[in-house]
């Protein structure tokens, strides 16, 4: 059985035509709640996204996949929503939410 016979679609955000701290932020809503395994499409026009995308995934702890095949020039990047993610501050999406 492979991953995908099972698999729920995809959470789709887009954050077309949105940069790096505000693309952040949007991912960060959508995906607030979503349960671990949760496979996430970002759609980004950001020419930066993939690697504001890889560092904000190494930082919280989910799993960047990387672009999705086939797509001339990539627009939709993959990630996993972990576990055990590190959270990050609602207006701050490169700072992580310290715990109290």
């Amino acid at each position: 059985m492979t991953a995908s016979a099972h698999a729920e679609p995809p959470l789709v955000v887009d954050g077309s035509g949105l940069l790096c701290v505000t693309l952040l932020l949007r991912l960060r809503k959508e995906v607030d709640g979503a349960p671990p395994g949760t496979v996430v499409h970002l759609r980004a026009t950001d020419p930066a996204a993939s690697l504001d995308l890889a560092a904000w995934c190494h930082m919280t702890g989910h799993t960047y996949v990387g672009p999705v095949p086939g797509e001339v020039p990539a627009t939709t990047y993959v990630l996993v929503i972990a576990e055990t993610a590190l959270r990050t501050d609602p207006s701050s999406p490169w700072r992580r939410t310290e715990i109290s």
